[in-house]
């Protein structure tokens, strides 16, 4: 079946006479390859008679892209970087923000992408985009292509606001709305997993005497004092006095930390300290201690959590609690069949997969080890202490309800 100028311009919404190259791209793309290359020469015929003949160089590239399709040759990077050649499709990727597919924009975004496209296309009829180049896959025009784009989510439209910084703020609150709504559902099986627990008495020795060290350990600079405190987003002046109320607020912070990594006018501080490495080693993008031990915790998902809290909580005291240990628990992991309805943990089902990788989870549980190990939760030999058996579910617990 033969796909038309006229029936591409139904499609596109515009007479055929006006349709630009990402109109036929797209409508090419709806059907099957093979349909799309025994209509090109009809359409071609169709978009001269109307006064729109494009150009060689765009046929040419889209025979070859559909024959590649055809060929079960093409991948979808293929496709995508095809679609931008035509000059007025926006790149995947602009700066912090990525586009979504079609059916998954929110109103925002589909409202900046047809923005967005505008301008491309009066770029293209004033000739300062040149989509034979992008077609031909030139490395400068691509790169230009880019940088106009860039440009124009940076400036601030008419009604004052920024492409970008409100598509990021969008972002964001979307995030922050999904992260508190795996918070509570992680809650939810976390409390059902201790209801079904044995008691876990508060050890208030142990506790104590934790305390003390934690104490002692924040009057002085450097780690590790420093470093639980600045996961805490507090000053050591801000801590609560209760020894309980200090030892779960620095607990739980380790699980969702409230301060920030370290800024650039910070780092040559962070240097004199022992937990930021040798202050010769020098360079402004030199990695900090307290960054990386950021970065770590934040790439941990609740379900991580609920695989360790799972593991230590049946184990009791004595129960390996290891980086490699932890590692284990998230591998072997099985969530319970009464888990909530709700809960997304789809994802993490079969993590057990050949994909998974040990030593990455593991490098991330380190940091989080290390600090457990000051805060008396496990002892030297990297096993539970009674007072981490008490407390880390009851840190958790407090973490996640702060952020539901």
């Amino acid at each position: 079946m033969d796909f038309t100028a006229e029936r591409v311009a139904e499609i596109a919404g515009r007479p055929a006479g006006k349709l630009t190259r990402r109109d036929v791209a797209l409508a090419l793309l709806r059907l099957s390859a093979a349909d799309a290359l025994t209509s090109l020469p009809t359409l071609r015929r169709g978009l001269v008679a109307a006064g729109n003949p494009m150009s060689a160089a765009f046929w040419e590239s889209a025979e070859t892209i559909l024959q590649k399709i055809t060929d079960r040759a093409a991948t979808l990077e293929d496709m995508r970087v095809w679609l931008e050649a035509t000059g007025t499709e926006p790149t995947r990727v602009i700066g912090l923000h990525e586009w979504e597919e079609p059916a998954q924009r929110s109103a925002l975004q589909e409202e900046m992408h047809t923005r967005l496209v505008h301008h491309l296309e009066d770029l293209v009829a004033d000739r300062e985009i040149d989509p034979d180049k992008l077609a031909g896959g030139d490395a400068e025009a691509r790169k230009d292509y880019a940088g106009v784009q860039e440009r124009w989510m940076m400036t601030p439209l008419p009604d004052g606001r920024v492409p970008m910084t409100v598509l990021l703020d969008e972002q964001d609150e979307q995030l922050f709305a999904d992260w508190a709504a795996t918070a509570a559902v992680a809650l939810e099986s976390l409390d059902e997993l201790l209801e079904s627990a044995a008691a876990r008495p508060l050890p208030a020795v142990e506790l104590a005497a934790a305390a003390t060290r934690l104490r002692g350990y924040i009057a002085r600079p450097g780690w590790p004092g420093q470093m639980l405190v600045a996961f805490s987003g507090l000053s050591d002046q801000r801590l609560p006095a209760d020894d309980q109320e200090m030892w779960l607020t620095l607990t739980a912070s380790v699980v969702s930390p409230q301060g920030e990594a370290m800024s650039t006018e910070d780092k040559e501080f962070a240097r004199a300290m022992e937990w930021a490495g040798d202050e010769d080693a020098g360079g402004d993008d030199e990695p900090d201690e307290l960054s990386a031990a950021m970065a770590a915790v934040c790439a941990l998902e609740h379900f991580d959590w609920l695989a360790v809290m799972d593991a230590l909580v049946a184990g009791g005291p004595g129960t390996p609690a290891s980086a490699a240990d932890l590692a284990r628990y998230v591998r072997d992991y099985d969530p319970p069949v009464d888990a909530p309805s709700d809960a997304d943990l789809s994802d993490y089902e079969n993590v057990a997969d050949e994909d998974y990788d040990d030593l990455s989870i593991e490098g991330l549980f380190l940091h989080i080890t290390a600090m457990w190990s000051v805060l008396g939760a496990i002892d030297s030999d990297d096993r539970l202490t009674a007072l981490g058996w008490w407390g880390l579910p009851e840190a958790m617990r407090r973490a996640w309800s702060e952020e539901a």
